[in-house]
């Protein structure tokens, strides 16, 4: 990790922490912190000392998503490629991932909520997958989501962008727990991991997972390109302008 992490990793009582730490821009997926991320990822799976992983924040926001100051400029296809990658090494990391969210998650960042095995969301959480108010769709988020997630949820969430609560995404599959103190929740799932063996550990994740990496194989390169072919298109671009100089889009009525 550099001298000023945007991912923080700590290892206590058979348990790596990873939390995501550049608040200021609301832990979007900037290339460095995704870099970081698959890093700590990358620790934990070689840490024999290690049973599980938690994923969590500072901050307001757990992810908001894509780094639209990145995803502007350059090679269009990178930003989704990235995000696949890292939602990837979160599914195929053989130690189950608890996300502990207690803030509001958008876009992309509902993606790497989704990859996580176990999810927990505490009472000021939010979720939106503003895509649609972008110009954009969650291609590829979808590899993680769709798997999971009831179909008619997933319709209403994905084409209105709307905000909805814990209680709602818990309905939805988005959701292990949505309690009212997400450390209280957290405590007796980690203890029962730590009861578990190594290896049962990750032959069980590798079965409740297969069909998401089923999803990945089928669908990842065609889900890129058309993540790619959007963050390319004209009205993207007007989107996400719109969006950093907080104004409407053009579209909007």
């Amino acid at each position: 990790m550099t001298d000023d992490p945007l991912v923080r990793y700590e290892v206590d009582r058979a348990v790596a922490t990873l939390t995501l730490d550049s608040p200021r821009n609301r832990n979007a997926l900037s290339s460095t912190l995704v870099a970081q991320l698959e890093q700590g990822l990358a620790d934990a799976a070689k840490d024999p000392s290690v049973r599980a992983v938690v994923l969590t924040h500072t901050g307001g926001t757990f992810c908001a998503g894509a780094d639209l100051s990145e995803a502007t400029t350059g090679d269009p296809t990178a930003n989704p490629r990235r995000l696949v990658a890292v939602m990837r090494a979160v599914i195929e990391l053989p130690k189950p991932v608890i996300a502990q969210v207690d803030g509001h998650v958008r876009a992309g960042g509902l993606g790497l909520l989704g990859a996580c095995d176990l999810a927990l969301a505490g009472p000021s959480s939010t979720f939106a997958f503003t895509e649609v108010r972008l110009g954009l769709a969650p291609a590829a988020i979808s590899l993680a989501l769709l798997p999971r997630l009831d179909p008619r949820g997933a319709a209403r969430w994905y084409l209105t962008g709307s905000v909805f609560d814990p209680a709602e995404a818990q309905q939805i599959g988005l959701l292990t727990q949505a309690p009212p103190d997400t450390a209280e929740a957290l405590a007796p799932l980690l203890d029962a991991l730590r009861l578990a063996s190594p290896q049962g550990l990750a032959e069980t994740k590798r079965l409740v997972t297969a069909e998401v990496l089923r999803t990945f194989e089928r669908d990842g390169e065609s889900m890129v390109a058309q993540s790619a072919l959007l963050f390319g298109s004209d009205e993207a671009r007007e989107g996400m302008l719109a969006f950093l100089e907080r104004r409407p889009p053009r579209w909007a009525s």
